[in-house]
């Protein structure tokens, strides 16, 4: 039995590990922070022509200044559609509508919103620390399955090091982007 199949086994962990930090990345652009940012929105689907689809595939969303978002349909009669969707899910957003587009002005944040923000991002950061022990158990448990079939003890050990020298760094990277969104939700 070679060491390739236990290398194997680490890369698939660190690439489980990649996308949970991925995946935290990606809900952590969506948590707004007091200033205005188009990945809110990535949540909202309209109905069109009878699918459910983004928000971002029907209409132009930008950011003109740092409370305002402006979304502009690609099909005027969408507006109404898009003002339901907005308010259907619940972001805390009143959009208004002038004909032509839509605006959303983003209100400062209070002291208790902050403090339920922060709430929701080490939520996300829990979920992004389970998955990478999930998969941290997962290459390790395969690395334990390929000692049984022959591979000697002090690969699958050295193998095991490795894994806990990964795991390591991708806590650390949950932690630095936790931190770095924390400090932006309580930054008035």
């Amino acid at each position: 039995m070679d060491i390739s199949k236990a290398k194997e086994q680490l890369a698939a962990g660190k690439a489980k590990m990649e996308k949970a930090i991925e995946h935290l990345e990606a809900q952590l652009l969506s948590v707004r922070a007091g200033k205005a940012n188009i990945h809110v929105l990535d949540s909202v689907t309209v109905e069109y022509y009878g699918a459910p689809t983004p928000l971002a595939q029907v209409a132009s969303v930008t950011v003109p200044d740092a409370r305002t978002i402006l979304i502009q349909p690609w099909e005027k009669n969408l507006i109404p559609v898009i003002e339901k969707a907005i308010m259907v899910a619940n972001l805390g957003f009143t959009p208004q509508n002038n004909g032509e587009s839509i605006r959303i002005n983003v209100p400062a944040l209070t002291e208790e919103r902050r403090k339920d923000l922060v709430k929701q991002v080490k939520s996300e950061g829990e979920h992004a620390r389970m998955s990478l022990r999930n998969a941290r158990r997962d290459a390790i448990e395969a690395v334990k399955k390929l000692q049984k079939d022959g591979l000697p003890e002090d690969v699958a050990k050295d193998a095991e090091a490795e894994m806990q020298k990964i795991i390591d760094n991708f806590s650390k990277k949950v932690d630095d982007a936790l931190e770095k969104k924390e400090r932006e939700i309580m930054t008035v």
